[in-house]
């Protein structure tokens, strides 16, 4: 059995609370009870660090915090986390891009991975000063993401494409270890930049025979090239030690949730491109009805939040049992969060995480000497005798 991959989030996207933190993906952000500030941030980065989340995942957006900028203030507050930044290809220039990419990763010590974000919203792109379309959008990311790797690779890059143009370029501070690419996107265009581009290829939370069905598709494109990438889901967890614990916070963010927010959010997301919010829509129906799609995966998230709007939701062991399955059709990777992201993770990295090690799946990413005594989850504290 393969191994798994777990990362974490780092809520930039209007903050954290105890309740869902609704907007996103081009409809604004709500105020939350938690502001991302920087030492919220990192005390979010230390702790998902310590629990053994591999990466921590930094959204962008017009909502957001800028991922680049607030990842670099919170990179010296933790020592082997690593950093998802999400990006928007074609905001800035490749080259430019290429040089900060290499001196994020050489100062870090290689901590960067990069999420690239295509944009499924053009009113939010030209907030931007992007007035490309969609499809458009996605092959300037194809001629992006090639003069990008080329450059890493120490290339002379001379280049001329319908969006990009570049001439002699050289990186002189290339990255000593290449950043992975992430890529999402339900579209045929989007699967086959991912299949052409990307290390690991992303998708939400949709129930495991969809997810079977994308990752066939972009592992046939893949091949086609003579390719094979990884595979993650993105998606939020709510783990307790038994379902009804689980099931009943499910059951508080829902009531926190009302139906005028409903109807105002769902209205922004409809105004969507992208055909995977048009797939998180389509799974909540925009009901409070109906919403466990699949046994353990719950759609409440996205009746109010744009992009990732599902979670598993379940004891740690159903938690876990649902985790092998989307292992059992290619996902490797999984991008997780919940609310609060402080407290969530400690619930999934002290629950989720000592179970999937008994069953051989997931190691600690840390040194053994660095996790010092620690008290695994659910196990007795060690009793000292004075005699």
């Amino acid at each position: 059995m393969s191994k798994l991959t777990f990362h974490w989030f780092l809520p930039t996207n209007g903050g954290d609370g105890r309740h869902v933190v609704g907007g996103g993906h081009g409809t604004g952000a709500e105020a939350a009870g938690r502001p991302a500030t920087a030492s919220y941030i990192g005390q979010i980065a230390r702790s998902a660090e310590q629990l053994g989340f591999e990466a921590a995942l930094t959204p962008t957006g017009a909502w957001c915090e800028d991922a680049w900028v607030a990842t670099a203030l919170v990179a010296p507050l933790s020592e082997r986390l690593k950093f998802l930044v999400a990006f928007r290809p074609g905001l800035i220039s490749p080259f430019l891009s290429a040089q900060m990419a290499g001196s994020y990763q050489n100062l870090t010590g290689g901590r960067l991975l990069l999420n690239v974000v295509v944009g499924g919203e053009s009113h939010e792109q030209q907030m931007y000063g992007d007035f490309l379309g969609k499809d458009e959008r996605y092959a300037r990311s194809d001629e992006f993401l090639t003069i990008v790797r080329r450059l890493w690779e120490g290339e002379e890059v001379t280049f001329k494409g319908h969006y990009f143009q570049v001439e002699k370029a050289v990186l002189s501070q290339r990255p000593e270890i290449l950043p992975a690419i992430y890529f999402g996107g339900s579209s045929p265009a989007a699967l086959d930049v991912a299949a052409k581009h990307a290390d690991v290829y992303l998708t939400w939370g949709e129930p495991p025979a969809a997810v079977a069905e994308k990752v066939r598709a972009v592992r046939a494109r893949a091949e086609a090239l003579g390719r094979d990438i990884r595979f993650g889901l993105r998606v939020h967890a709510i783990a307790r030690d038994t379902a009804e614990e689980a099931w009943a916070e499910a059951d508080r963010l829902l009531a926190g949730i009302s139906e005028s927010d409903i109807a105002r959010v769902q209205a922004g997301l409809r105004r969507s491109e992208s055909e995977g919010q048009k797939r998180m829509l389509a799974l909540n129906g925009g009901t409070k009805d109906g919403l466990e799609i699949h046994p353990g995966l719950w759609a409440g998230v996205g009746l109010v939040r744009g992009g990732a709007g599902t979670a598993l939701v379940g004891s740690h062991q159903q938690v876990a049992d649902l985790i092998e399955e989307y292992a059992a059709v290619g996902i490797e990777e999984f991008v997780l969060s919940g609310y609060p992201h402080l407290e969530e993770a400690y619930a999934f990295g002290e629950g989720v995480l000592p179970e999937l090690a008994r069953r051989g799946r997931w190691t600690h990413p840390a040194p053994p000497r660095a996790l010092g005594s620690a008290v695994p989850f659910g196990a007795a504290p060690l009793q000292v005798v004075v005699s």
